[in-house]
């Protein structure tokens, strides 16, 4: 970014225009964009550690500490190259971000970073402005307000903080408290933001991948057609029926099926799991043919009391804890019992299925069961 470029046109330009590439390309993140940064061995690595019980979380979270790293770091060399050519560029920048969160076709990223800038998530803007426009010069006055009286308070306890920072060996303007206030505010909403995103777009990729990876290593073929092409032995990800969505449909026979809905879901979040047990049916119709359905639940914990496991079994169906090590087997167990068959991984120890199911991983289309929208 130029200095000129800090100063000259900031009320009009895009906010992006200021924002250095390596943040920018952190913005938005998708499940093909996310495979292509990880590799689809790490991906393989991630899905396997889920099927020994392995919490997902856990194996995302450096890589969402690493998307915030990233834009943490481009948002200070962003304010550093403001203050450079604006002894106020904290402040002429929160007045762009009002014009552009008040424009029409801004973009995605350009609104979190509008936010951002003046202390706001997505959901912050919904709660605290009610997305009203007219709210939004005066939200922005009061934020400046509360900011300077913090400033005068940390410097009547500390003193004052006066510097000259150094960008590729050059000198910047001065910083000081309230500068670092200003940036500091930015931050916490973009790590915010992007923990809310990640958890979304985690979990939803990944109950893709974890699915339709099981499913083909318990020898079943994966079908990208809709239910209309379902062939026996195949399975569909992501179908909807006509009184609730699956996130997978397996055809056994013409006579017998599985639904499956699969989700992160801990044990504190009671309601939205026994919502996912309503909506199941114990016979449906797939391809105007009349069959018997086996519905498997598969969440990440069910608390001591819950009542999802009684409610299943209403319907003939069964839940499953991602958090047992062994709960691939489970799956295997419901769908020999429910279609009449040997389990394949029956009597399987943990290493015997961690290196059957890590050699089945290797034979996975897993960029086939990207959402293709």
């Amino acid at each position: 970014m130029d200095k000129q470029m800090s100063i000259q046109g900031i009320a009009s330009a895009s906010l992006l225009d200021l924002f250095p590439n390596s943040g920018k390309q952190m913005l938005t993140t998708s499940g093909p964009a996310l495979i292509q940064r990880l590799g689809e061995d790490a991906v393989r690595d991630v899905v396997l550690d889920v099927f020994l019980g392995g919490n997902l979380r856990d194996s995302t979270e450096q890589l969402t500490r690493a998307r915030i790293a990233t834009i943490n770091l481009a948002l200070l060399e962003m304010y550093l190259k403001g203050v450079a050519g604006d002894p106020n560029f904290h402040t002429t920048v929160e007045n762009a971000a009002i014009a552009r969160l008040g424009a029409k076709g801004v973009s995605k990223p350009e609104r979190w970073l509008a936010e951002w800038l003046i202390g706001l998530t997505d959901k912050a803007t919904q709660n605290v402005l009610r997305d009203s426009d007219a709210g939004l010069k005066s939200y922005v006055a009061k934020y400046q307000e509360v900011n300077s009286a913090v400033v005068s308070a940390q410097i009547a306890s500390a003193g004052e903080l006066e510097g000259v920072l150094e960008l590729d060996g050059a000198g910047v303007g001065t910083v000081n408290w309230e500068w670092f206030s200003h940036l500091l505010n930015a931050i916490g909403a973009e790590t915010l933001t992007i923990r809310g995103s990640e958890k979304s777009t985690y979990g939803k990729l990944f109950e893709r991948l974890i699915l339709g990876s099981l499913l083909v290593a318990l020898g079943y073929e994966y079908n990208s057609g809709g239910e209309s092409a379902l062939r026996p032995g195949q399975f569909i990800l992501s179908s909807a029926g006509e009184k609730r969505e699956s996130d997978a449909t397996l055809l056994y026979d013409l006579g017998r099926a599985a639904r499956f809905d699969i989700g992160f879901i801990g044990r504190g979040n009671t309601e939205i799991s026994l919502d996912k047990v309503s909506r199941f049916e114990a016979v449906e119709y797939i391809n105007g043919k009349r069959v018997y359905v086996a519905t498997v639940i598969i969440v990440d914990r069910i608390g001591a009391r819950s009542r999802i496991e009684s409610m299943a079994k209403d319907i003939g169906g069964s839940i499953v804890q991602m958090s047992a090590a062994m709960w691939p087997v489970q799956v295997d167990d419901i769908l020999a019992n429910s279609f009449g068959y040997a389990p394949t991984l029956k009597s399987m120890s943990v290493n015997g299925l961690r290196s059957y199911m890590g050699s089945k991983l290797l034979q996975v289309p897993i960029t086939s069961f990207l959402p293709t929208n």
